[in-house]
């Protein structure tokens, strides 16, 4: 498989940062069954305009630069973000009460380049399809704060009896100043993950919660 520089975010595991390069608006379809046991998560990620471009210029995708996709250009993006190395999460984190949720890897991929601006989606099972009997968390995010996540897109809950679902925003202005804080104590060649902000990421990431109700 060719691997193209712009692609490597999804492929290898991305080098420390304390801010930002890529910028992904987000969105997720829970999927629940009639017993209330969470099967699926349908994820949609719609990168930023200049990420789309490295993207359509490595692919040669977009010829006549209009932002917008042709059926040739759908299949050639279709699955580009879905090749995944072992061990890499997806960028989300799921958890159901105290437990850490598993989830597969991505299938059934779709790609289509609107605007300028690349969008995609990936289906995941939820391994064992637990029953919703405690709050079911889900965070978008980058533990090395390369990718920014912010879920502005729909966030929707299908199936289910007497579910539903909440997203909480975190508050970025106070995430960012704490980080600044912390980053102005460490030496220059310091590790983050050895200073304990390997997982940083988390403190940008909004939390999307889905409760059910007992049968």
């Amino acid at each position: 498989m060719k691997i193209f520089p712009a692609l490597s975010l999804m492929l290898f595991a991305a080098p420390l940062q304390a801010h930002p390069h890529i910028f992904i608006n987000t969105g997720l379809s829970i999927l629940v069954d009639e017993q209330n046991r969470l099967t699926h998560v349908k994820v949609t990620w719609e990168y930023d305009e200049l990420y789309s471009l490295l993207v359509t210029e490595d692919m040669e995708v977009d010829s006549d630069y209009d932002g917008m996709s042709t059926p040739e250009d759908v299949a050639k993006l279709t699955g580009f973000d879905a090749h995944w190395i072992d061990g890499y999460n997806g960028d989300l984190v799921g958890t159901l009460g105290d437990a850490a949720l598993e989830l597969s890897g991505p299938t059934a991929p779709t790609a289509e380049l609107v605007d300028g601006k690349i969008i995609t989606t990936h289906m995941r099972s939820v391994i064992g399809t637990p029953q919703i009997t405690e709050p079911v968390i889900f965070k978008p995010y980058d533990g090395t704060y390369y990718t920014a996540y912010d879920v502005t897109l729909p966030v929707t809950l299908e199936g289910g009896s007497g579910c539903g679902v909440t997203v909480d925003t975190p508050d970025l202005d106070a995430a960012l100043a704490m980080t600044k804080a912390e980053l102005s104590q460490m030496p220059v060649d310091m590790d983050m993950e050895a200073a304990g902000l390997g997982d940083i990421g988390e403190r940008f990431a909004s939390e999307i919660q889905v409760t059910c109700s007992a049968l």
